[in-house]
């Protein structure tokens, strides 16, 4: 009878301990995935977003500059922001150069392309100086750094008056230089691009 009483105890204890257990263990794996204010936290990042994003009617690009100088955040962020903005006004250029080039028929295409890429690169670093700022915020970090965001943009409609100027001017391609159809190949690229979501 003492035999049957200390097995039923012993089996009481055993099933106790693996139930505390369990729960111990799912109280542990509740915890790991709640993650502590000291292990991460919520950035913001100014000048960002829908409104700061390319579309049809402009060109936008937002980045960050960080220095213990404030100033040099300053530029450090435009000068980011302006590799960003002409890297995205590249592709689309890009884009257009090799669909135009493609859909015309140019007796040497491939020097009619580096031609275009030539003159594609002159517009862009000249429009660089003309790009307006539509958002910058200065903030202190805690270890005592400056970080500027800022947002520029480019209309859309300057850059293809600039290219139109450029092209129709260049003596190899005037003859064979259809504006429309330039502008219509354009177009396509920037709603492309905006179908995508921008940058």
């Amino acid at each position: 009878m003492r035999t049957k009483m200390y097995k039923s105890f012993n089996l009481l204890i055993a099933s106790a301990l693996i139930i505390v257990l369990g729960l111990s263990s799912c109280g542990s794996k509740k915890k790991a995935t709640n993650v502590s204010k000291d292990e991460e936290e919520l950035i913001t990042y100014y000048c960002s977003g829908e409104d700061y994003r390319t579309d049809k009617k402009h060109f936008r690009a937002n980045a960050i500059g960080e220095s213990s100088d404030q100033m040099v955040a300053r530029k450090k962020a435009m000068s980011n922001a302006k590799a960003a903005l002409a890297g995205q006004i590249e592709t689309v250029i890009k884009g257009t150069t090799d669909n135009y080039v493609n859909s015309r028929e140019f007796n040497n295409t491939e020097e009619v392309e580096e031609r275009f890429e030539s003159l594609n690169r002159e517009v862009i670093n000249q429009q660089l100086n003309n790009v307006k700022t539509i958002c910058q915020k200065h903030t202190r970090t805690k270890s005592g750094k400056y970080k500027t965001y800022v947002a520029i943009e480019m209309s859309v409609d300057a850059m293809e008056e600039a290219m139109k100027n450029r092209l129709s001017k260049d003596k190899r391609l005037k003859v064979d230089y259809d504006y429309e159809k330039y502008k219509e190949t354009f177009e396509k690229e920037m709603e492309k691009m905006e179908g995508e979501g921008g940058y």
